[in-house]
Formats: structure tokens, sequence, C-alpha cells
């Protein structure tokens, strides 16, 4: 005689909450690897974005002080074979759109950015540091 499987939906088993994923974001398989580096003077951040035009995309600043990129790729090829009268086409639409907080050291209003082999690549210099020099008696007591 075979067990009996009974799922009783007031009652999750244990296995539920480890195995359950439903309340998990699905991750966009569409999403760039993202490469972030700092140097003395700034930080750089790389997209992987094999293809993109700089017409594609989007680089600013929002209302609140993040950092968004939006790239977004709209391709369509059409085939013609007049022997057949066989048309063909394909599409292709790729989206992305996040947004980054940036450390309290970017200077905001020089932000660059460019698309180069590929890669997308935004360059955030630091505010430059002044060192104050302290030069003061100080009392012996």
């Amino acid at each position: 005689m075979l067990p009996v499987m009974f799922k009783n939906s007031w009652f999750p088993t244990v296995f539920d909450d480890f195995l359950n994923t439903d309340f998990m974001p699905r991750a966009n398989s569409t999403a760039p690897a993202v490469n972030v580096k700092e140097s003395v003077n700034d930080y750089t951040m790389e997209l992987a974005a094999p293809g993109i035009k700089k017409e594609y995309c989007r680089v600013g600043i929002n209302d609140e002080g993040y950092l968004t990129i939006a790239i977004e790729n709209k391709q369509e090829h059409k085939h013609e074979d007049k022997q057949h009268h066989y048309i063909r086409r394909e599409f292709s639409y790729s989206n992305y759109e996040q947004s980054y907080a940036l450390p309290d050291d970017v200077d905001k209003e020089k932000i660059s950015a460019k698309v180069e082999d590929g890669i997308l690549s935004v360059v955030m210099p630091k505010i430059a540091k002044e060192e104050k020099k302290c030069t003061k008696a100080i009392e012996i007591s």
C-alpha cells in the first residue's frame, strides 16, 4: 500500500519555508554585468552592453540623488525572398533600468559616461578634499 500525500493549505510543511520562493522577485535575464572600481580620484562603473549604441542609453541623476541607468534596445530584422514571396521578421527587445545610490564623496555635477567596445562606462569623480592646515599655539598648563 502506498502512502497518501495530503497537503493541507492551512498548515504548511516545514520545507515550505525553505523551498518556497514565491515571495522573491524574479531575476531579470537581461540585466547586464556591472563592475565598479575605485581610484584615488574617481569611481568607475562599467556595464556590459554588447552591441548597444549610445543612442539606446540614458544616464542621469533622479530627484532623490540616485544615479539612474537605462538601456533600451529594439531591433527588427526583415528578410524578403522574392522568389518564394516569403517574409520573415525577427524582433529583439531588451530593456534595463536601475538606480544606484552614490557615495557621499561623488561630485554629481561632473559625472560623465561613454559607450565603447560594448561597455557603458560611467565615471564619477570624487569631490576634492581640502586639507586644512592648522597652525596654532597651544597653551601648556
